[in-house]
């Protein structure tokens, strides 16, 4: 399994990140990538609460399998192409001072054999990649500033 975790403090407090984190639909309005996301499921919160999101081409399913309120959300996604078993992202939230810290950890499982860890290697650097632009476009929306 590889294993990809990014981290940045961004300077809202924890409360306020968590909201964005658990409008769990709304995630097209910060994260740059993403063209469109909805609900698929009619629970708004919580494990078993599942988004479509649409990038580009591609279509994922993410359904929650973690909620801590205000501290963890974690979903697995599903919609990748077969040579990956799975894919997870967690959330992690926590307070540096007037701030928060904001920890996203994607794990990559896709399979236990050489050729596999390979390729779960090369798509957890692209999800890390990801991962940096979600962080950045979430600092840049609670913040008010441009993502880069």
């Amino acid at each position: 399994m590889a294993t990809v975790e990014r981290t940045a403090v961004i300077d809202a407090p924890a409360d306020q990140v968590w909201a964005v984190l658990a409008d769990f639909e709304s995630i097209s309005a910060w994260a740059g990538f993403v063209d469109h996301s909805c609900l698929m499921s009619e629970q708004t919160a919580g494990v078993g609460m599942a988004r479509r999101i649409q990038m580009g081409r591609t279509t994922v399913i993410e359904t929650v399998t973690a909620w801590e309120s205000g501290a963890l959300i974690s979903y697995v996604i599903t919609g990748l192409p077969p040579v990956i078993r799975s894919v997870t992202n967690t959330w992690r939230l926590g307070v540096s001072g007037d701030s928060t810290m904001v920890s996203l950890t994607t794990e990559v499982d896709a399979g236990p054999r050489a050729p596999q860890q390979v390729a779960g290697r090369v798509v957890g650097r692209k999800l890390g990649e990801s991962s940096d632009q979600m962080l950045s476009g979430l600092d840049a929306h609670l913040t008010g500033e441009r993502a880069s």
